[in-house]
């Protein structure tokens, strides 16, 4: 039985990157995190790090690349392959698929959102599985979103930025936001440094009634029925650092029906919503194995994926 191709994958997050090789979610060969600092030193670990697996196991049949944003995916475009202006300071304008290219001997690239490789993940092997429309959140450093349609990732002039749409301000919220383009966006209000900054302290320290978990939860519905009334999914997985507070979850759904108000009765909607909003089950794989099946299906011809 042939091998399955083996990737070269990037996550690259606002806080860390992940780089791995891998063939599937049995076969992940090497991963290593590397801290998201300055442009020069993260790329060099980065290049680095894929010279030494490399050597270990073997060339790669393709690189595939999920990164924070905005990013230029337009592969026409002479900027290809950068991060565009960004929250992240000092990485506008880094090229960031062009050196691990360069370093892998030319293979084939696809360069996508980390939010989008993390959706690809679940639906290949995860909780959108089988479905063919589906979104994803990621609430963590920034807030990403990622929607599938006919199981298309959606793309247009750019990609989704989900985490910039306007949410209404909750009645108990007074913080003015901390998105630098747009303050109080769903980012600027609901992102992981929000939170911090808002309530001067790390969420370790809160309880589970705390009421910052009710005015989170009551931004994250709102993102959810947003997305719910334009471009309908079967399923929203809601992954990133902040949804490890498992309470979250019910006070989401919750607040989602009581936003939805008996609007939309279809059988995906009705009772708690537990099916509906849910976790991502690859966990903090999904952005890795996400990458690589990108990676598998842009080289592979359909009747072999």
């Amino acid at each position: 039985m042939k091998k399955p191709p083996l990737i070269a994958t990037l996550e690259a997050g606002g806080t860390k990157m992940v780089a791995g090789l891998a063939t599937g979610p049995d076969g992940i060969l090497a991963r290593e995190k590397i801290a998201t600092t300055n442009p020069e030193e993260t790329m060099g670990r980065l290049v680095e790090f894929f010279k030494i697996a490399v050597g270990e196991y073997g060339e790669v049949d393709a690189l595939a690349v999920g990164t924070f944003g905005p990013a230029d995916l337009n592969e026409k475009s002479p900027t290809y392959g950068c991060i565009l202006e960004t929250p992240k300071a000092g990485w506008a304008g880094t090229d960031l698929l062009g050196p691990l290219r360069r370093v892998l001997g030319g293979v084939p690239a696809v360069f996508e959102t980390d939010v989008n490789a993390a959706l690809f993940g679940e639906a290949t092997w995860g909780a959108a599985q089988g479905l063919e429309n589906a979104a994803y959140f990621t609430v963590g450093t920034g807030i990403g979103g990622g929607i599938l349609i006919n199981g298309e990732l959606v793309h247009g002039v750019g990609h989704p930025e989900m985490g910039h749409m306007r949410v209404s301000r909750h009645a108990e919220d007074g913080y003015a936001g901390c998105c630098p383009f747009h303050q109080d966006c769903l980012e600027g209000l609901a992102s992981g440094p929000a939170l911090e900054e808002r309530w001067k302290k790390g969420a370790e320290e809160w309880s589970p009634d705390h009421v910052a978990w009710e005015i989170e939860a009551d931004y994250l519905a709102q993102a959810c029925l947003n997305v719910l009334m334009i471009a309908p999914p079967e399923r929203i997985i809601l992954g990133g650092g902040v949804m490890h507070q498992a309470q979250l979850f019910s006070l989401v759904r919750a607040r989602l029906a009581e936003l939805l108000n008996g609007y939309l009765a279809y059988e995906e909607l009705r009772g708690d919503l537990g099916s509906f909003i849910v976790p991502p089950s690859l966990g903090d794989d999904a952005g890795l194995l996400g990458c690589v099946a990108l990676g598998q299906r842009f080289i592979l011809p359909p009747q072999a994926r």
